[in-house]
């Protein structure tokens, strides 16, 4: 079980940093929540990895539990990450509207040498 989380988190998280090296603005937010998606994956890995375990305390028995702090951190983090691709994706669209196009382009649009060439 373990094995498959943490080969889920490292996929997510590769497959997240290739799209945000894209060129575009779309993958750039695709690759941001597999980003978000990894760390909440590892984040909830981390309270132990327990089948049919309570994340309460009983003091009248000894069973194993969950850490409840995990699944709070992660529950916050969603919400976060909800609210920050909304605002990415809003500031995206309205580039996009007022370029006509979602390429991303560090140079100018006059220039069409690369960074660092003679002409």
């Amino acid at each position: 079980m373990e094995a498959l989380v943490a080969s889920a988190v490292g996929v997510m998280t590769a497959a997240g940093i290739f799209l945000i090296l894209r060129r575009r603005t779309f993958p750039v937010i695709l690759g941001l929540s597999l980003l978000t998606y990894a760390v909440n994956v590892f984040l909830f890995a981390t309270g132990r990895l327990a089948l049919d375990a309570p994340a309460v305390l009983n003091k009248y028995k000894d069973v194993p539990y969950t850490d409840p702090l995990p699944q709070a951190l992660v529950l916050t983090a969603i919400v976060i990450s909800f609210g920050m691709t909304a605002v990415i994706v809003m500031i995206a669209l309205s580039a996009y509207l007022s370029a006509k196009d979602d390429h991303i382009d560090m140079r100018g649009q006059n220039n069409t040498d690369a960074p660092g060439e003679d002409a």
